[in-house]
């Protein structure tokens, strides 16, 4: 009898930890005839789940991957299957102590315990570690191992007791089929097809192949971890279950120890990357183990088990011990080292849960359940969206490449500003080559080469001496350059051009795409034809979703009012169009084009920009003539642009769009009529940070995400527009009450660290009282520096904060942490009164 349902609201596929929690959590929300599809046994079925070395560490790099993991801990808690064992990570260098430094002051910052111990300290806690090998360590007491196919088994049971849930174990996916609109329609199986209008990929590193099948990309990539089982170890003998002793992290060699009931595992990241393609992974019937547990390879593991050795000799040397198991497990990596959920951006209904780890598989599976349902997830995921990825990211050779730099750097030293070097370059502004010979200084912002400063202008330096706020410590250093400064005063004085070729950009038109628009802005949008709109755009919450440009433009008069521009971000350009997309009427009235590559853009600011505008256009480019706010098409050395009358520096001036092909000749013109009024050339320094801190503009993914409002930041205008749009009701009630936090500016009082060194923040510090207090609001949400950078202008290193609204009053002393120690700090601004030209008089001059 085949027991295979004809038909489910969604198919799972893959029975790890997070396609058992993914469909526990839409069972909870309400989800009926679910189908969960393995073609392994239970509760095992073969994937990574199965070797997972199951520690969690709560510290994590990335705000997003602290709140997923501190929500799996929580659920793994819930369900029984977590013991609190605590960590340590050791240091063998100075330069990683410094780490453990910063590693201490974000786990503050976050609410984590964390404590930097001696030698000595350690090896109370690890008493078979040679302390003589370790310069100190960081305890993180809350780490702890979890059981996480008994957690899979929990959740699995629970869907099927609400019953929402049908399993199928040992069934095979043989396809994805799709309708005639794309989207997905069934899923055919070893057991017979199922119906289906949504499907979800939750198999790890099997994932790509799956998502294949639609036709449908997940850029990820199955790469070797190797791991040792070494026992038994006599020390092990009469401990208490699975764990006794804290899991030590040797990050300075890219290893961990950790007590695995009478036997020490012993995990690499050292080992030259192991690239495994889908399809190479072997079947159930081919492998020794499991699919995932490959055969080890001894001569890369020997020099690691050295290290070992030498961190843990009495342990690890005893001649009565050996190794008793020993895989090259498959692990799953993407470009940017972040999990990829969401819906497709090929194929609707085929939704990706994948490149989790254990840490985080429990509150992925609530979030990605939580978007599935309609709505925003609690926990702000934008940087996981599948949807973040261009074009050539989402290819095999981007991935392997990326994977492969990555992997080395799993417990790597990472800067804040860490630039990869592999696959590139790719995206190329039109004056790529002009910027080249000025000495660009180029980091990347997705697949664009962006000068962040140009070594031209080392000139400067002399002229701004004193002013420039120059960085003793390599750490603030490394990819810093006093030229940034320098630029930014420079463009002050006079004027600057920037490449902003990286923007996204599209347009929505048709008879329906004013009501497009204006059902997602918050600003009101039914303007004339000509103005630029700056608006948020928020989830259901209020919560912010983006915030972006939008121009309804002169370049389309000729097809009347029915075309809006939409200018975003290029790191977030393919999230926003594909959410765009989403909101387009469904009677077809209005589409919406990608316009990125067809468009490349220039922005010159400065009190001298409208003198070198004028001077290479018979346009009228006066304050009269050419409002503040507004755009409109000007000629411009015979080459037609859309100038843009807006700016994210303060300044006076204009982003100018051209046609890609004719970028270059719209740089030569500007840069040529510039000399005379002392024109130079502006990096992604000054766009990004001086000129942002300066003006108090607020930056989606740093001041603007999913956790707070716009009343919280300061963005409400005078009223709200009548229209709905959405998050409009939420919007209105946060409107009605006061806030529990307000976004600050503060400044840094005295860089001086106890060594005398000079010392500047760099973002993601807490802010504390002056007796060292941490700082927390109303809704349990910790202050923490979300930018800061130099404000050359006001003579000022700035952060910014949201502060707990009895914090946040002008001239209020507080303290920030950085390495270890505090700094005194002022609040300058509470709300977006900008500290520089507070009345906004140069940019609408």
């Amino acid at each position: 009898m085949n027991d295979t349902p004809t038909r489910a609201s969604a198919v799972i596929i893959g029975a790890g930890i997070v396609g058992n929690s993914l469909a526990y959590h839409l069972a909870r929300l309400g989800w009926r005839e679910l189908v969960l599809v393995d073609k392994g046994p239970m509760p095992n079925p073969g994937g990574s789940t199965g070797h997972a070395s199951n520690f969690i560490f709560p510290i994590e790099y990335s705000k997003m991957m602290m709140e997923l993991t501190a929500d799996s801990t929580e659920q793994y808690k819930q369900l029984g299957v977590h013991i609190q064992s605590g960590g340590i990570e050791v240091a063998r260098t100075e330069e990683r102590m410094q780490e453990l430094r910063r590693r201490c002051t974000g786990a503050k910052a976050w609410g984590i315990p964390a404590q930097l111990l001696s030698p000595a300290e350690v090896g109370k806690l690890v008493p078979y570690l040679d302390e003589s090998v370790i310069l100190g360590g960081a305890h993180f007491p809350t780490v702890g191992v979890v059981d996480s196919l008994r957690a899979g088994t929990l959740m699995r049971e629970q869907a099927q007791q609400l019953g929402a849930l049908r399993v199928l174990a040992g069934t095979e996916v043989l396809g994805i089929d799709t309708d005639a609109a794309g989207r997905v329609s069934a899923v055919r199986t070893t057991k017979g097809d199922i119906e289906t209008e949504v499907c979800a990929v939750c198999c790890g590193v099997w994932s790509p192949r799956i998502a294949r099948m639609a036709g449908a990309r997940i850029p990820l990539t199955p790469i070797v971890h190797q791991m040792i089982s070494v026992g038994p170890i006599p020390l092990f003998a009469d401990t208490p279950g699975e764990i006794s002793y804290p899991i030590v992290r040797d990050v300075d060699t890219n290893m961990y120890e950790r007590q695995h009931g009478g036997d020490m595992e012993v995990g690499s990241y050292a080992h030259r990357p192991i690239i495994v393609a889908p399809d190479d992974i072997p079947s159930i019937e081919e492998a020794a183990l499991s699919p995932t547990e490959m055969p080890f390879t001894q001569d890369d593991f020997d020099p690691q088990l050295l290290q070992a050795l030498e961190l843990m000799p009495d342990l690890l040397g005893d001649e009565r011990v050996g190794i008793r198991y020993s895989i090259n497990g498959l692990i799953s990596m993407t470009p940017d080292g972040h999990p990829v959920i969401g819906e497709t951006p090929e194929v609707p209904g085929l939704w990706s849960v994948a490149a989790s780890w254990i840490k985080e598989g429990p509150g992925i599976g609530r979030a990605a359940a939580e978007w599935m349902s309609g709505g925003p997830p609690e926990i702000d995921i934008h940087e996981a969206d599948i949807s973040r990825f261009y074009g050539h990211q989402r290819t095999t050779a981007h991935v392997i490449a990326r994977a492969r730099e990555g992997f080395n750097k799993m417990y790597g030293i990472v800067h804040p500003a860490e630039q990869w070097e592999s696959g590139r370059p790719v995206r190329l502004s039109p004056a790529y080559d002009r910027e080249r010979d000025l000495g660009a200084a180029f980091i990347e912002t997705a697949g664009w080469e962006r000068p962040n400063w140009y070594d031209s202008n080392a000139g400067l330096l002399e002229r701004y001496a004193g002013r420039l706020m120059e960085r003793e410590a390599e750490w603030e250093a490394r990819w810093w350059s006093p030229i940034i400064n320098a630029e930014h005063l420079a463009m002050r004085d006079a004027c600057g051009m920037v490449d902003l070729t990286a923007f996204a950009v599209f347009d929505i038109v048709g008879p329906g795409a004013l009501a497009a628009v204006q059902s997602v802005a918050v600003a009101q949008m039914d303007v004339r034809v000509g103005r630029v709109v700056y608006t948020s755009l928020l989830d259901e919450r209020g919560g912010f979703r983006g915030d972006l440009t939008i121009m309804r433009d002169l370049t389309i008069m000729r097809l009347g009012p029915q075309r809006f521009r939409v200018v975003t971000g290029g790191a977030t350009g393919m999230m926003d169009l594909k959410w765009f997309a989403g909101q387009l009427p469904s009677d077809g009235t209005a589409s919406i084009v990608d316009q990125t590559s067809a468009w490349t853009t220039l922005g010159i600011w400065g009190p001298r920009a409208r003198d070198v505008l004028a001077s290479v256009t018979s346009d009228d480019v006066s304050h009269a003539g050419f409002k503040f706010g507004t755009c409109r098409e000007i000629e411009l050395g015979g080459v037609t642009v859309l100038a843009s009358r807006i700016s994210y520096v303060g300044e006076l001036g204009w982003e100018l769009y051209a046609p890609m092909e004719e970028g270059r000749r719209v740089w030569d013109t500007i840069w040529d009529a510039g000399q005379p009024h002392g024109l130079v050339p502006v990096g992604i320094g000054v766009y990004g940070t001086t000129g942002r801190l300066e003006k108090g503009y607020r930056a989606f993914g740093a001041e603007l995400d999913g956790s707070y409002t716009l009343v919280e930041a300061g963005m409400t205008r005078p009223s709200v527009k009548e229209q709905p749009f959405t998050g409009r009701r939420a919007y209105l009630e946060q409107r009605s009450s006061p806030p529990c936090a307000v976004l600050c500016t503060l400044t840094v009082d005295d860089h001086r660290s106890a060594s005398g060194q000079l010392r500047y923040m760099l973002g993601g510090e807490p802010v504390l009282t002056t007796d060292g207090e941490p700082l927390t609001d109303a809704k349990g949400r910790p202050s923490y520096v979300t930018s800061a950078g130099s404000g050359p202008s006001v003579g000022k290193h700035l952060l910014m904060a949201y502060l707990p609204a009895e914090q946040a009053e002008a001239g209020r002393a507080l303290a920030v942490e950085y390495l270890g120690e505090r700094y005194p700090v002022t609040v300058a601004v509470a709300g977006s009164t900008p500290l520089f030209d507070p009345e906004n008089e140069r940019v609408r001059s």
